[in-house]
């Protein structure tokens, strides 16, 4: 077969890349730009933050030399237009509306799946393969997204909104490993990605504070933190747009009664709400509403279906049941009180290890009640 492998730079697409020669496939390697840190920072008039921005460049030359030690052709690929149009501006207009992205899949959805899948068709490729923690079963009629071997590691989370299309024609060559088999093999090639450490948040913020990248796309409108209970003002918030529901740290009001933990949020009011101890009531939700599906399963959802799901990366799996409601969005009741369940975020469904896709968070409910209307009549009482 021929196939075209995502090279990051890192240890797991490195593996990956070795795996397939070895099983006798012919191999080429590709290195996505997706991030132009000058030029996106430029346009603020503040390029000095460039080298701050990404490891991009270095990322490149470890790919590289990962490709050159493994005796494969890498390509360079540019995709900062679509990043920019599909992920990065996505990403903005949510926190604007006071939501919690993840462009992780969003990178997952419109570029390596989907920009990326384009140009190994139009190279003449036969598969699209990367170094993701996730398995693929391919049959005759469909493929089938299932969880790696190494749960911790397990990205299928962040995989679920990949085009059904971009599935049928994917591999996931190290998705039987663990970590430790995966770093044990790229030591004895001797790469020196072997003890590279493991990318860690998104690439168009690298190592520099979350909050301080923020302002300087949506800048910060400092307002009241008020106890939900108590109404009392506790502090002021440095811009509600960059808090979501759960958090704790960074939140600047400790002291003996915390910890606090963010509840809700008006953007309007620019107010933010928190309460005492993870345990409150204001954190735990009973159904939710969901959008954007993509499915790479055939379900029948015309009647209660039961599955589980996450609603955060590495969180435990919930009992749910699911059904398609007369607006078209997907009901989701839980079996449970689950806490954190955030808008904006992304519900991932399972049927024992078979992920069968996911989508976005519109509307959270306990007993009945959004939070938003709950949030309002308290503040009101």
């Amino acid at each position: 077969m021929k196939i075209l492998l995502g090279l990051s730079g890192g240890v797991d697409s490195a593996v990956a890349a070795y795996v397939l020669k070895q099983q006798g496939h012919e191999v080429e390697c590709a290195f996505m730009r997706n991030w132009d840190s000058l030029t996106n920072n430029d346009i603020l008039g503040n390029p000095t933050i460039a080298d701050e921005v990404c490891s991009q460049e270095k990322d490149y030359d470890d790919a590289k030399a990962v490709a050159d030690r493994l005796g494969l052709k890498l390509h360079r690929v540019d995709f900062v237009k679509e990043y920019w149009d599909d992920v990065f501006t996505v990403f903005l207009e949510e926190y604007r509306r006071g939501r919690t992205p993840n462009p992780d899949i969003l990178c997952n959805q419109h570029i390596k799946f989907a920009a990326f899948y384009d140009f190994a068709k139009k190279m003449g490729f036969d598969w699209l393969a990367t170094g993701h923690y996730a398995r693929v079963a391919h049959f005759d009629d469909h493929s089938e997204l299932v969880r790696a071997v190494d749960t911790n590691k397990d990205q299928t989370y962040f995989l679920c909104q990949m085009p059904k299309e971009a599935l049928r024609h994917t591999l996931f060559p190290i998705g039987e490993m663990k970590k430790e088999e995966v770093r044990k093999i790229a030591l004895h090639l001797g790469l020196d990605v072997a003890t590279k450490k493991d990318s860690t948040g998104i690439c168009f913020i690298g190592e520099r504070n979350f909050r301080e990248f923020l302002k300087n796309y949506l800048p910060a409108k400092s307002g009241k933190i008020l106890d939900i209970q108590t109404k009392q003002v506790l502090g002021q918030h440095q811009g509600v747009l960059y808090y979501t529901i759960g958090q704790r740290k960074g939140l600047g009001i400790g002291g003996d009664l915390g910890p606090w933990f963010v509840v809700g949020k008006d953007i309007h009011k620019n107010e933010l709400y928190v309460a005492r101890k993870e345990d409150n009531p204001w954190l735990f939700s009973d159904q939710c509403t969901v959008s954007k599906l993509n499915w790479f399963n055939d379900l029948d959802l015309s009647s209660p279906v039961h599955v589980t799901a996450k609603f955060r990366y590495r969180q435990s799996d919930h009992p749910v049941t699911i059904h398609t409601r007369e607006d078209g969005l997907l009901g989701v009741r839980f079996d449970h009180l689950v806490s954190s369940v955030t808008p904006g975020q992304e519900a991932v469904f399972y049927q024992g290890d078979i992920c069968l896709g996911g989508g976005v968070i519109e509307e959270v409910y306990l007993n009945g009640k959004p939070l938003d209307l709950r949030i309002t009549e308290a503040m009101h009482a």
